[in-house]
């Protein structure tokens, strides 16, 4: 026989790591564990740190406009808001349901123009139940007249048979009776009547409420309600009613609403001249007036509010749009002795070591500029040197600005 060649066997135990090794390798991972987290917070600082410095602050800037010589001085400028003094959002007198709306946002509407409908059916239905209700007692009416003039024919002809005898009292007392109950019964039909016709104006003029007209010739500015959608005059249905049907401005009624600080509130007059300049159109000075001072002071914000009248209104102007306004002086002669150069907002200038200084800005950098201050005007200063017209200025930034620093500039 042959022999079988010997089965091998594997040696489990040669594949084993011996502890030398097994130590050895430990320790390189930890070490590399330990180098992963000390590199990778550095590593984010690093750019994070690198982004900030790459990352420009945000700054606002204007132009430094040239200072007028004599004439009207401004004494005062604030900033405000374009108000109109006739605006009404249109709401309907009962809760009902739209079924008509007759005008779009910019709509130009004359008063007593319809601008939507409300459904009607059921004050409809009670009119006209009022109505018949009339008709009915205008009938009855006519069928007791008929009745009453019968009746007095038979009273006449009892009294001539009582007179002759022929009949008794009791028969002329019955045929009394009868004409004056005839008589009240005319009489409270035409109280009913009366009274039906007042239920007519009533539910008349619940017909009516459901139609809104526009109170004032305006402009539509808010199309608050659709078709199908809930009226009411309260607040009611858990959100999902509305309130108004429409907002109306009176573009004739626009003037300008500002807040003046109560420290300077005493430079303002009524009917004096101002000078306004909406932000939508910077190069626009618009003439305008002191129209009143609301005499009552706003203890949060110590202002003053003030409101100031258009001497002449333009298409351009609408409500809501920022402005800012310079109240000026009388007609003065030209001033002797030094001239400022512009007049600049106060948050433009800054001061640090006892020296005033702006920040100027040239090809998207700022540059730090020493000036010298004049007279104070509220909210803005007079600049008697340090700044040119034209030069345009960092009216707000960040504090940490320094000569030099590349900007971004706000819009």
């Amino acid at each position: 026989m042959a022999s079988h060649p010997q089965s091998i066997k594997p040696d489990l135990g040669s594949l084993r790591i011996g502890d030398a090794h097994r130590k050895a390798g430990a320790g390189a991972g930890k070490r590399f564990v330990i180098i992963v987290l000390v590199i990778l917070p550095l590593a984010a600082i690093a750019a994070a740190a690198y982004a900030l410095r790459s990352q420009k602050p945000v700054v606002q800037v204007m132009t430094a406009a040239k200072a007028e010589a004599g004439g009207r001085q401004s004494l005062l400028n604030a900033s405000g808001y374009v108000t109109p003094r006739r605006r009404a959002t249109i709401a309907a007198k009962i809760t009902g349901r739209v079924t008509g709306v007759f005008f779009d946002e910019g709509t130009h509407v004359r008063q007593g123009q319809l601008l939507a409908t409300l459904d009607d059916s059921d004050v409809k239905r009670a009119l006209e139940s009022a109505k018949a209700d009339r008709d009915s007692s205008q009938a009855a009416i006519a069928d007791f007249q008929v009745q009453l003039k019968n009746a007095k024919i038979q009273l006449g002809r009892a009294e001539q048979l009582q007179k002759a005898g022929v009949q008794t009292q009791e028969n002329l007392d019955n045929a009394s009776m009868a004409a004056d109950s005839l008589t009240a019964k005319i009489a409270l039909a035409k109280q009913q009547v009366a009274g039906a016709d007042a239920r007519i104006s009533e539910a008349q003029q619940a017909v009516d409420n459901t139609v809104i007209r526009a109170p004032f010739d305006g402009i539509v500015v808010s199309k608050d309600a659709q078709v199908g959608e809930m009226v009411s005059p309260i607040s009611a249905g858990g959100g999902f009613t509305r309130t108004g049907i429409a907002t109306i401005v009176d573009m004739n009624s626009n003037e300008i609403e500002v807040d003046v600080n109560e420290s300077y509130i005493a430079r303002v007059l009524p009917n004096q001249p101002v000078t306004a300049t909406l932000d939508a159109y910077p190069d626009w000075q618009i003439p305008c007036k002191v129209r009143t001072v609301i005499p009552t002071a706003d203890r949060q914000k110590a202002t003053v509010k003030v409101r100031i009248s258009f001497l002449k209104l333009d298409p351009k102007i609408l409500p809501d749009m920022g402005v800012k306004v310079a109240f000026l002086s009388e007609e003065q002669p030209k001033a002797k002795g030094p001239e400022p150069m512009t007049y600049v907002p106060k948050s433009a200038v800054r001061s640090e070591g006892g020296t005033t200084f702006v920040y100027l800005v040239h090809d998207g950098k700022v540059e730090h500029r020493a000036i010298k201050l004049g007279v104070d005007r509220g909210t803005d200063v007079a600049i008697m040197a340090g700044v040119m017209p034209g030069d345009s200025l960092v009216v707000t930034g960040p504090a940490t600005l320094h000569d030099g620093d590349k900007v971004e500039i706000k819009q």
